[in-house]
């Protein structure tokens, strides 16, 4: 019995809300390695949002790629997706079209809208990653096992 997940489960899983854990490869130091929101569509890639003057933004520039891994830590149902690959786009982040909508994946409606006006992310560029690998694994697959 295989613990991965198929290729729907792992996008369904991904396109959740879960703070990831970014990590971007640095020739002078280990890879910078911290949570990060993101946001995932199959058909665009995953996304995430940081200021290009930032450890994230200067790491991504030189780097050219990232991984990026989510999890859910509920026992017994532990289960992650972790995915790397290049970046693929960079551009200006827009206040409606990207900043808002993240804030919003995050905090709810109220809290998001705060946070967006309070220009936290005014400034900030999208960073588009096409998955090129994916690594998965879903526990809640045993007790699907030993219940059949």
């Amino acid at each position: 019995m295989s613990l991965n997940m198929t290729k729907a489960e792992r996008e369904e899983f991904l396109a959740g809300v879960h703070v990831g854990v970014i990590s971007i490869e640095q020739s002078d130091a280990p890879p910078l390695t911290v949570p990060i929101w993101y946001d995932f569509e199959p058909e665009v890639g995953l996304w995430i949002l940081t200021d290009e003057a930032s450890a994230k933004g200067r790491a991504l520039e030189a780097a050219g790629r990232f991984s990026l891994c989510a999890q859910e830590e509920t026992p017994p149902n532990y289960r992650y997706v972790s995915v790397e690959g290049p970046v693929t786009e960079v551009r200006p982040a827009d206040r409606e079209k990207d900043s808002r909508p993240m804030a919003r994946r995050y905090f709810g409606e109220k809290l998001g809208d705060l946070y967006t006006e309070s220009g936290e992310a005014d400034g900030s560029l999208v960073y588009t990653m096409r998955p090129a690998r994916w690594r998965t694994v879903d526990y809640s697959k045993l007790g699907d096992a030993l219940a059949g």
